[in-house]
């Protein structure tokens, strides 16, 4: 097994009394001492903090680098303006996903953000089909610091450690800004269901930056937050997490994810499958159940109609926010309609599920 990686911001975590779990390849801060439910709940009501440094960053330039991006993603990129922020993916040639991605289009570059577990297979797939191309893809990952800012008082707080007028930076939009005197690409995007950023910066600069926004945070109720909080969070607003949703073993129509692809804008690494599979319909679909019995659906859970497995669980928990028990799953495409009964297998026992509308929680961005 490979020795563990840390962050810069290790040391604090434990000074903060985060209790450190393995993730992604890294020891990351799975709650604080405030607990998961208090970090989830500022979130919603004020802001939280977060240490996404594990995440992967790639920066693609060259003479066709936006050919290159349209041939492995399914977005039209050619449509996006400069600063602007958009989620793809990136597909096998069946169709199914390598990854789930961000995209920033930046005067001089492309930025793509992904994921801390895929980083090694993202490059080196990247890489090789970049063969032909004239294009540069490098990883900037280990010199670049990535952390969130989430929650409805998150402009507040940034605005108190920068000049540049935050009020100019648009949801899924970025900007370049010194931060707390620290040289900073800040993007109006997240992972939570809510408003907020998330900022890249250099490495060395990873403590100043924390202790800057815990700081300029305090009397607004920012919390620092860990990876219970963040799944809470993204699960109650339906955002997708790879190994769990999305992974190797499904695909975009399957996954509800079929509105990123763009038709009409030439060839793209899968989308003869995926287009396939809109057509014909997929098999399983994604959807939200809530726990008619009182029970905690978990992740890997089956699912059963009539008696027999038809499908499992991605995610499941008791939805902070929301006060009940809920989860996503994969069923069949004839029991996917809201309202559907069917029942999750909870410790050898079935407890009766409905399908119910998606997401459970509605972010900010889509009041």
């Amino acid at each position: 097994m490979s020795e563990l990686k840390r962050t810069p911001l290790y040391d604090r975590h434990v000074a903060l009394g985060g209790r450190m779990v393995p993730f992604a390849g890294y020891e990351l801060p799975v709650q604080y001492p405030t607990g998961p439910l208090s970090e989830h709940h500022a979130v919603r009501t004020a802001a939280g903090l977060f240490d996404i440094d594990h995440m992967g960053q790639l920066e693609v330039s060259g003479p066709d680098a936006e050919v290159f991006l349209q041939y492995v993603q399914p977005r039209d990129i050619s449509q996006m303006a400069v600063w602007q922020a958009e989620y793809s993916f990136l597909c096998y040639t069946d169709g199914t996903f390598v990854d789930d991605i961000f995209i920033y289009r930046l005067p001089d570059e492309w930025f793509v953000v992904i994921n801390a577990a895929n980083r090694e297979k993202d490059v080196f797939w990247l890489d090789t089909l970049a063969a032909g191309f004239d294009v540069d893809i490098v990883d900037v990952s280990d010199p670049t610091c990535m952390l969130a800012l989430q929650g409805p008082k998150a402009q507040t707080i940034l605005q108190k450690l920068t000049s540049y007028d935050l009020d100019t930076v648009a949801f899924h939009t970025s900007a370049r800004a010194e931060v707390a005197g620290i040289p900073t690409l800040i993007g109006a995007t997240g992972y939570t269901g809510e408003y907020g950023y998330e900022m890249f910066f250099p490495e060395e600069s990873a403590v100043a930056m924390w202790e800057s926004l815990l700081e300029a945070g305090a009397a607004d109720g920012l919390l620092p937050c860990g990876l219970a909080a963040r799944d809470s969070l993204r699960f109650e607003a339906c955002l997708p997490l790879y190994g769990h949703e999305i992974s190797a073993a499904v695909e975009p129509v399957g996954a509800r994810l079929a509105w990123v692809c763009d038709w009409d804008k030439g060839a793209w690494i899968g989308r003869e499958a995926v287009l396939k599979t809109k057509l014909e319909g997929a098999s399983q679909l994604l959807v939200g159940l809530e726990m008619v019995d009182r029970s905690v659906p978990r992740d890997h859970y089956a699912v059963a109609s009539g008696g027999q497995t038809v499908g499992w669980v991605t995610t499941g928990m008791k939805a902070p926010t929301l006060d009940a028990f809920l989860a996503l799953a994969y069923v069949p495409a004839a029991l996917a309609k809201i309202g559907s009964e069917v029942d999750v297998i909870v410790r050898d026992q079935p407890k009766k599920a409905k399908v119910v509308k998606r997401p459970f929680y509605t972010p900010a961005y889509r009041r």
